[in-house]
């Protein structure tokens, strides 16, 4: 049992530090593309995971399967143009990049089913391309929940009126509490979990017409 466990950490734990580290990643590059160099003065402009680990979310992943990265700080008032739509942009580049890097995973997976001869290769590789196109949605569908300080929580910051956003980011402090629940009482297994099913079937569905022309 505990080879079969490790044996599964060694493909699950690489999958969601590159779905991680892509997130914050893509975060940091907006925000600096928008005209903040915050993320780049703090060395976050990097695809190196260890630059973006949390200790506690670290030690979540190894223990329980699933963890987190430290937060890429933003400073609005760097940005070109609107303050509020800049930040719309940024928050919303982590699921977007997520999204992408899972449908393009998906897309190499199905080249190698179709090309590659070595079965048990592919395997292993398949193996590892599931983690990462699942652990990408995950992480994708997980940030668009309003709950703050979730990526959903920014973008509804950057669309709702100033008056209604006030009030809104009054549940910051309550964030983290409001996410224990959310996973405690299992609805991110009822919610996310079938979410993420039907957006693997909508990306299949959009990636099997290309796959026939290599057949």
């Amino acid at each position: 049992m505990f080879r079969l466990e490790l044996g599964d950490m060694l493909v699950r734990i690489p999958a969601l530090l590159i779905a991680i580290t892509f997130h914050e990643y893509c975060h940091g590059r907006m925000a600096d593309y928008l005209g903040d160099p915050t993320a780049r003065y703090q060395g976050r402009l990097s695809l190196n995971p260890l630059v973006h680990l949390d200790p506690i979310g670290t030690l979540m992943l190894f223990f329980v399967g699933f963890g987190w990265a430290k937060p890429v700080h933003v400073n609005p008032y760097n940005f070109k143009g609107d303050k509020k739509l800049g930040m719309l942009k940024v928050a919303a580049a982590g699921p977007g990049a997520n999204f992408s890097l899972a449908f393009f995973t998906m897309m190499l997976q199905g080249i190698l089913f179709i090309t590659l001869r070595n079965e048990t290769l592919f395997i292993t590789a398949n193996s590892f391309f599931n983690s990462v196109v699942t652990y990408n949605i995950f992480l994708g569908i997980f940030n668009l929940v309003p709950i703050p300080p979730l990526d959903w929580s920014k973008i509804l910051s950057g669309i709702l009126p100033y008056r209604f956003d006030y009030y809104y980011r009054q549940l910051e402090q309550y964030g983290f509490l409001l996410l224990m629940l959310f996973i405690i009482t299992g609805v991110f297994r009822t919610v996310i979990i079938p979410l993420a099913y039907y957006v693997q079937v909508i990306m299949a569905s959009i990636i099997s017409p290309f796959l026939r022309l290599f057949i």
